[in-house]
């Protein structure tokens, strides 16, 4: 059982602020900067180069990603971190394409996901120039778009602006039934909803580690690639530690054994070791009890607000099988009352056109703290508070 009041103390929340974009941008663990600090002095302050042998620097993405695999019910072994997410996207599209049925030429996505993925998309199609096309249907038709003609899916289990939650496990099944590689995006599910790849039979998944999992800001991405595909598929990044012998400093790549050959550069050692401070909390639940309470929670986030803002309308799925660990209202001056909500201690965000976007995240997130932001809320609604010129310019990061 949990003690989400102890894990809640594992983080640095300030004082007056609801925070609930988590899933935008995890808080702090507050033993990030003493591991940090210890990294910075004790490893590399005093072991210098040698820290890539006697600290484990070489060996901590791989350490790292199976810390990861454990959260998204992945195989040991299958996860490695590193670099961006839209590099690993890049990545396991282009290794998608590379095992997908040769006469294939469709990626199949939806209006739901996020837009990096599609520009990556995007940018691999005209770098290939082998005649692939990007196919966007909307959420609900991309069952229904499943057919042979699909060389790869690329989806993003959970829809960033509205929550709404893929079901991988009937996707997946489709895609294969059909001859199709699946790539899935987790960087709104990681640390958020229960993912079981390895029972799912999933090909590839990507995601990022700075919002649920709460890494820090610019946190590396991580890459799972199903053991069946891990020693033959051809990495369309080709870096110098995916070598199968990075130290023997030969003129040709040759591919590294399994998930080692996804990596490409060095590994960002000081944002791995803040990431393994987030995880230490990780390590004190499991993601069927997180994913209950955050049902809990979101459910009673959508009844308060519903109840005190009628004025708001509810972009989420309401069936919380349906959703992840966010909820979603459209108004149609969300961007300032988002403002407003926030210079009054609740933060969330704001996704253009009109979505109010909120996050939850159990090991920080109480009742207490719901039922005060919807009633923060129902004040800046009721009394037209976001109406001021100062909500009103767009920020650059909204």
């Amino acid at each position: 059982m949990t003690d989400f009041a102890a894990t809640k103390t594992r983080f640095h929340l300030p004082d007056g602020v609801i925070y609930l974009d988590g899933n935008s941008l995890g808080p702090l663990p507050k033993d990030a900067p003493a591991r940090m600090d210890r990294v910075m002095r004790d490893e590399w302050g005093e072991l210098l180069i040698t820290g890539w042998n006697k600290a484990g620097w070489m060996a901590q993405p791989a350490r790292v990603g199976d810390r990861i695999a454990r959260l998204i019910g992945a195989e040991p072994g299958s996860v490695v971190m590193g670099d961006t997410l839209s590099i690993k996207v890049y990545q396991a599209l282009a290794s998608a394409l590379d095992l997908a049925v040769t006469d294939r030429k469709v990626i199949l996505s939806d209006s739901g996901n996020f837009p990096s993925d599609l520009y990556m998309a995007e940018g691999l199609i005209r770098s290939l120039d082998r005649g692939y096309e990007l196919r966007v249907v909307t959420p609900e038709d991309i069952e229904a778009n499943i057919t042979d003609d699909i060389a790869v899916t690329l989806i993003t289990e959970v829809d960033y602006r509205t929550g709404r939650l893929h079901d991988m496990n009937r996707l997946t099944a489709k895609a294969h039934a059909h001859g199709v590689v699946t790539v899935w995006d987790l960087a709104h599910t990681a640390g958020a909803t229960q993912v079981e790849l390895a029972a799912c039979q999933a090909d590839f998944a990507v995601g990022c580690t700075y919002k649920y999992l709460n890494g820090g800001p610019g946190a590396p991405a991580f890459i799972y690639v199903a053991p069946r595909h891990a020693d033959r598929v051809r990495p369309a990044l080709s870096g110098w530690l995916g070598h199968d012998a990075p130290f023997a400093f030969e003129q040709s790549y040759r591919p590294g054994a399994g998930i080692e050959r996804m990596r490409v550069g060095t590994p960002p050692v000081l944002a791995l070791a803040a990431l393994e401070s987030a995880l230490d909390v990780w390590d004190e639940t499991d993601m069927a009890t997180i994913r209950a309470r955050s049902q809990q929670l979101t459910a009673l986030f959508i009844e308060q607000v519903e109840r005190r803002c009628p004025m708001l309308e509810l972009a989420t799925p309401r069936d919380p099988r349906e959703r992840g660990s966010q909820v979603s209202f459209r108004f149609e001056n969300g961007y300032a009352a988002m403002q407003a909500l926030i210079a009054r201690g609740v933060i969330g965000d704001f996704r253009a056109p009109d979505i109010m976007r909120f996050g939850f995240t159990p090991l920080y997130i109480d009742d207490q703290d719901v039922i005060r932001a919807a009633e923060i809320l129902q004040d800046v609604m009721d009394n037209k508070l976001w109406d001021h010129p100062d909500y009103m310019t767009r920020q650059a990061v909204t």
